[in-house]
């Protein structure tokens, strides 16, 4: 079975068992993790930096996701993103940056490297005085298709050129070095 269809098989599956449970389908997902992970669902993934084809900036990522996972509710979540968002635009002003938003609401500066987003962003969440260990992850959509030219990933922003091999290397080294728990499309369709 192709990705499409493990994926719609998995999700009826899913929507049986929580049905079978009298559960809505959250609560079934969220009972799966179990009382160690003392965790709800959804959790939001509030976009908050834009690049790529979505801003008008020299970031090649898409978009640059926090993820509060250590709130203990939805609405705490929300509380801890509204935060983060504000600081972030607080933040970008005193580095002179544009607080101008991209295609999907996140800021859209114009940054020296997708790199600098990503610091932009991690020390947002430490002047909120949240733990990236502990309450907020983040989560990269990288949209790497958009960028994939002749064979080679294309980084404008930091004027380099990767292979498939070395794009993989780059990707695992940030998610050891920042706490990414989500990356979406870091690799291109072919």
């Amino acid at each position: 079975l192709g990705a499409n269809a493990i994926l719609s098989v998995s999700l009826a599956f899913a929507k049986a068992e929580a049905c079978a449970k009298e559960l809505p389908l959250y609560r079934y997902f969220s009972d799966l993790l179990g009382a160690e992970h003392p965790t709800y669902l959804p959790v939001p993934q509030m976009n908050i930096l834009n690049g790529g084809a979505h801003a008008d900036n020299s970031v090649d990522f898409q978009e640059f996701m926090i993820v509060p996972v250590g709130a203990s509710t939805f609405s705490q979540g929300i509380q801890v993103g509204s935060e983060i968002f504000h600081c972030l635009r607080n933040r970008l002003k005193v580095f002179g940056l544009s607080t101008g938003v991209g295609d999907e609401g996140g800021f859209a500066p114009q940054l020296k490297s997708n790199e600098e987003a990503i610091e932009h962003l991690l020390a947002a969440v430490n002047e909120t005085g949240y733990d990236c260990d502990e309450t907020v992850g983040i989560a990269l959509d990288a949209a790497s298709s958009e960028f994939f030219e002749d064979g080679r990933y294309q980084l404008a922003a930091e004027n380099r050129v990767m292979t498939s091999a070395e794009m993989c290397t780059f990707l695992a080294e940030w998610t050891e070095r920042y706490p990414i728990i989500s990356l979406e499309d870091g690799m291109a369709e072919l």
